[in-house]
């Protein structure tokens, strides 16, 4: 499992909240999320979760993924994954496991067709608890 690289994360939200010319309060507001937990994000000494990071990153009109790369838990080499696994991750119509599923399945066809063979096989943040365990993609008997 990926280490969050918090103190670039921070600043880098930090530089993007001033490029955007938002306070810290309009910022958080937009967010939902409290100003002293932004303020502790900011400044490294907190480790947001995918969604948090997904919620910043809708407040400051950017993308998901740039703020993943930030965090350390997605890999910058493959954009295009990145942007995917964002899409699927941002579908307000799907539950959390069925986001899970589809990562996991969209993951093992990339490992298969020796893409991302060292990537993890679920998505940012996300267990592997209310999953079954087998994998989506075996074949069925």
């Amino acid at each position: 499992m990926a280490s969050l690289n918090v103190g670039n994360l921070g600043g880098f939200l930090r530089e993007q909240r001033r490029n955007a010319q938002l306070s810290l309060r309009q910022l958080a507001d937009a967010a939902g999320v409290s100003n002293p937990y932004l303020s502790q994000i900011e400044r490294g000494l907190r480790k947001p979760s995918a969604d948090i990071l997904q919620q910043l990153a809708k407040a400051l009109r950017i993308s998901a993924e740039t703020l993943y790369v930030q965090a350390g838990i997605l890999d910058e080499r493959a954009p295009e994954a990145a942007e995917t696994r964002s899409v699927i991750l941002a579908d307000p119509s799907l539950d959390e496991r069925q986001k899970q599923v589809l990562i996991q399945i969209y993951e093992s066809f990339r490992k298969e067709n020796g893409l991302d063979a060292d990537a993890p096989a679920s998505a940012p943040g996300e267990g592997t608890e209310g999953g079954t365990g087998d994998d989506p993609s075996a074949p069925q008997s």
